[in-house]
């Protein structure tokens, strides 16, 4: 059995000198998971949040960016 690695991304909307973050949306429907580490520092802490955890998140920031 094979594990399934991260596959790191950044949004389209970081644009802004290297201060983001990635996250690992790929593991979101095998694991369950969303792991989330800062752009730079690839080697450094990564937080693991649940699927549905980051949806709402997602679902909130883009609420609030809409709002404004």
């Amino acid at each position: 059995m094979t594990s399934e690695a991260p596959r790191w991304f950044t949004s389209s909307y970081s644009n802004n000198g290297g201060v983001c973050l990635e996250a690992a949306a790929n593991l979101a429907a095998t694991r369950g998971v969303v792991p989330v580490r800062d752009s730079k520092s690839a080697d450094g802490p990564i937080l693991t949040f649940g699927s549905a955890s980051w949806q709402t998140f997602l679902t909130d920031v883009a609420d609030h960016t809409t709002a404004h």
